[in-house]
Formats: structure tokens, sequence, C-alpha cells
């Protein structure tokens, strides 16, 4: 019954952002306290470079120590491929870890930095090392989801697809069905080749409408993923362009999804209204923009196809020209 316990804690856990600091993973040490706060400043200016060095220097000043120190240099050690700096800290965490819970947790944020490197990199080594911390995360705790899902993943990425699709199969049983991983899981079970592919990354987000939409609902159709928010510029002029582009080439497959990184979505419906948008937006956040990468600089476009495969990225203001012409391509051929 414990370990089942700790397995619904790890799932709750897993819908949380992981940088988002807890009461008592602070630094204790005063020059500490200072760089961790300087740090967060720095992040709320979207300076994540500062943010990042000051998070560092906190977690020497507490002795490596700090718990929510460590968190911040994974999170964005990974988002600014530091991977040095995010494996230091994720061993940290693992050396640090008491019961089985954290150590569960600890093992499983070290394997998914050591495979978001091995994606970076296209190393083999870097994915049987991720393999071994998420074999240890379930040996910890055997019915911890996000880790079954994961380790699935890195199975396929080694080739090794019936020990993947074993894991996938493992985590349907564990999963409610309107788990977005749930029906990528399903999705691997028929093709875990798929794992391979340079697939986007299941979501699900709720729209400005109060709708739930999931990227796995559009399969089939061919989606602009487009990051932006209402204080940058070159997205403003982009979605008129995008509106159009969803009047024109709807009917042939084709949808827009907005996502906005504005923190409050009040303004967002303002815009929405004022700018007769004909595609659905959410309010996205860092968790969101993390699992495509890190979203640094507006706007991000992504344009996917029908098998669910990112086709292209875009980064800054691109001449909306070129994203019509990818997508009237990808349309040509259904």
């Amino acid at each position: 019954m414990r370990a089942a316990g700790l397995g619904l804690a790890l799932a709750c856990l897993a819908t949380i952002s992981f940088a988002q600091e807890r009461a008592g993973e602070g630094p204790t040490n005063e020059k500490a306290q200072k760089a961790y706060k300087d740090g967060m400043e720095y992040l709320r200016h979207r300076n994540t470079d500062s943010a990042l060095d000051r998070f560092k220097k906190a977690d020497k000043e507490d002795g490596g120590h700090c718990l929510a120190c460590q968190k911040q240099i994974i999170h964005y050690g990974a988002e600014l491929h530091d991977w040095k700096a995010a494996e230091s800290a994720a061993e940290e965490m693992v050396a640090q870890a008491q019961g089985q819970r954290d150590t569960a947790v600890a093992h499983y944020e070290f394997g998914m930095v050591l495979l978001n490197e091995a994606l970076s990199k296209h190393k083999d080594e870097l994915f049987s090392r991720s393999h071994e911390e998420m074999t240890k995360a379930l040996a910890a705790v055997p019915k911890f989801p996000a880790a079954v899902f994961e380790d699935g993943r890195v199975l396929a990425y080694l080739k090794q697809d019936e020990a993947a699709k074993a894991h996938f199969e493992q985590f349907v049983q564990m999963s409610p069905e309107e788990s977005v991983n749930r029906q990528r899981a399903l999705l691997y079970i028929k093709q875990p080749e798929l794992v391979r592919a340079l697939m986007a990354p299941p979501f699900a987000v709720t729209t400005l409408d109060g709708k739930r939409l999931s990227l796995d609902d559009l399969q089939g159709k061919v989606v602009l993923i487009d990051f932006w928010a209402t204080w940058c510029t070159p997205c403003r002029a982009e979605i008129p362009h995008f509106v159009e582009m969803q009047q024109k080439y709807g009917p042939q497959g084709f949808q827009v999804v907005g996502i906005s990184m504005d923190d409050d979505a009040k303004p967002v419906k303002e815009f929405y209204r004022q700018f007769n948008m004909n595609y659905p937006v959410a309010v996205g956040d860092d968790k969101l923009a993390q699992s495509f990468g890190g979203v640094l600089g507006l706007p991000v476009n992504f344009i996917i196809d029908r098998e669910g495969r990112i086709h292209a990225k875009y980064l800054g203001a691109t001449d909306v020209s070129v994203i019509d012409k990818a997508v009237s391509a990808l349309l040509a051929n259904p």
C-alpha cells in the first residue's frame, strides 16, 4: 500500500513545475540567500543566463546543500544547455536524497538531464546513463508513472523496442485516460520507432474559451504552434497573417495553435478579440515551453506534420511567406 501511495504522489508531482520552490528547500547561508534572491529577480526580468549564475553561486555559498538552488540549476542549466552545471546539481540531489520518494525523484531528474543532453549531443552513452538513473528511480518507487514513460523513451532511443513497448504498456495501465502522455504511449506501443523521430512533445492546454486541447487530438493535421506574447512587437505583426492562413488552409487540414507567454490572461483575451483571432489560443507556462526545448525570445514557431513530427522551427521574426510555403508543401502530401 505504501508503494502505491508513493506512486500516486509522484504522479501528482510530475504535473508541478520542477523549478518551483517548496518550503524548507531554500538556502540557509546569508550570502547564499542573497544570491538566490538575486537569481529570482533576474528570472522576473527574463534574464535566465544571469539567474543561472546566481543560483550556482547560491548553491556554492550554501555548501552544495540548497535543494531549491539545485532545482533551478537543473531546470535552467538544461534550458541553456549548460549540461555540466545541470549534471552536477542533479548529482548533488541524488547524494542528499533521503527516503524512497526523494530518492526516486532525484534519480528521475538526473535521468531527465541525461536524456535531454543525449538528445542534444546524439550520444548513446548518455542514453545508457539515463536508463541507469530511471532504473534506480523505479527501484525506489516501482509505480512512478513519469519514470516508466521516460524510461520507455530512453529504451526506444537505444533501439530496445520490445522493452520500450512493455514500459509504455505499463504506463497506459497506470495512467488516467485524459493523460496526454497516455495518448502518446498508445501511439508508441504501435510504433515505437516514432520515439526516434523528431516528435513534437505531447501537451494539453485549456484555451481562452475554456476548452481542453491536446496536440494528439490534432493528429492527421498540419499544425503551426506559435509561442508569442501581447508585448512582443514581431509577434503582433505575424498574427494577422496566421489568421489569414487559418482561413485559407483550415479546410485542407491545417490548424494554428497560439501559446501566449503572457503572465496574465486578461491582455491576451483583449488582444484575441481586437485581432479577431480565428484559432485556439491558450496561456502557456515555463513547463510547456521547456518541453519544446525552451523558448528563449519570441516569437518561436513550430510546424508539425500530419504524423506529429516537428517539420520546422522558426526563431524570432520570420518572413511569413516562408512559413506559408512550408505549410502549403505539407498540405500537398496528405
